[in-house]
């Protein structure tokens, strides 16, 4: 292809963005109302008793500490591959996020029975159901939960921010971005979002060190995690969908000009 065609078509494209409509505007409001409600009642408290218990986590060994970005890396490795087999078969028939987060529930609850040593070996289930939930999203979106574009999609939502932070939600820098699809930009990617989601992870476990009483704790820290990506999981495909139709940056500076608002309000 000749230098001038190229130059043309970037000034000339053949599908180009449609001005944002009033409709599309109320889309991008609604999609940040949600962000907004994603770190609901039940995750700050789980924040607030997470934090209290955190305090014996500060006990332990400090490579364990250490280890927690690992055990997020091998997690989301785990559950990338994991997530999409366990869509066929009898796994095929949990779709829907009431399932998810029921799942998610039981699995808690099995994983605090009996304190931190199971906590620890449950963390990769839990990733999983949450995974498969956010592919779930995906494919309400018109995306193809099994491809890998669409997986490297939904790890990008586990780099979202925690509870109690001021930026909680979406890392807007991964919506319309151009994910390479390469076993290095797979492990690229959730070195990039692993920090994040060990945050979180950790804050999971904070709840759950308790035998018996952890097992109540992290049956109700589940189902907030898997309503809280599924919500961010909302936010992402959402914004992807509409920056497909009307361009990235202007769906992005609508969102976040809402955002703002809702803060100054």
């Amino acid at each position: 292809m000749h230098d001038d065609e190229t130059v043309l078509k970037e000034i000339n494209p053949r599908d180009p963005p449609v001005p944002l409509t009033n409709a599309a505007k109320e889309e991008i409001a609604a999609i940040a109302r949600r962000q907004t409600r994603a770190n609901g009642v039940l995750m700050k408290a789980i924040t607030f008793v997470g934090g209290q218990v955190e305090d014996g986590l500060k006990l332990l060994p400090k490579q364990f500490r250490n280890q927690m970005e690992d055990l997020a890396r091998k997690a989301l490795h785990q559950s990338y591959e994991l997530a999409s087999k366990s869509r066929g078969g009898v796994g095929g028939k949990i779709g829907s996020d009431g399932l998810h987060r029921a799942a998610g529930t039981i699995s808690g609850a099995m994983g605090g029975f009996g304190g931190l040593s199971t906590a620890l070996a449950e963390l990769p289930v839990a990733t999983t159901i949450i995974f498969r939930a956010v592919q779930g999203v995906a494919a309400e979106y018109g995306e193809d939960p099994l491809s890998e574009e669409t997986r490297m999609e939904c790890l990008a939502v586990f780099g979202s921010g925690g509870p109690g932070k001021e930026d909680d939600g979406v890392d807007t820098s991964f919506i319309g971005a151009r994910l390479s699809i390469s076993g290095a930009a797979l492990s690229g990617l959730i070195r990039k979002v692993a920090p994040r989601f060990a945050a979180m992870l950790t804050q999971k476990l904070s709840t759950q060190t308790v035998p018996l009483l952890g097992a109540a704790a992290g049956a109700g820290t589940n189902y907030a995690f898997v309503d809280y990506y599924v919500s961010l999981a909302h936010v992402h495909f959402g914004l992807r969908r509409l920056a497909h139709v009307h361009g990235q940056q202007v769906v992005l500076d609508e969102f976040h000009r809402v955002l703002s608002a809702s803060k100054a309000a």
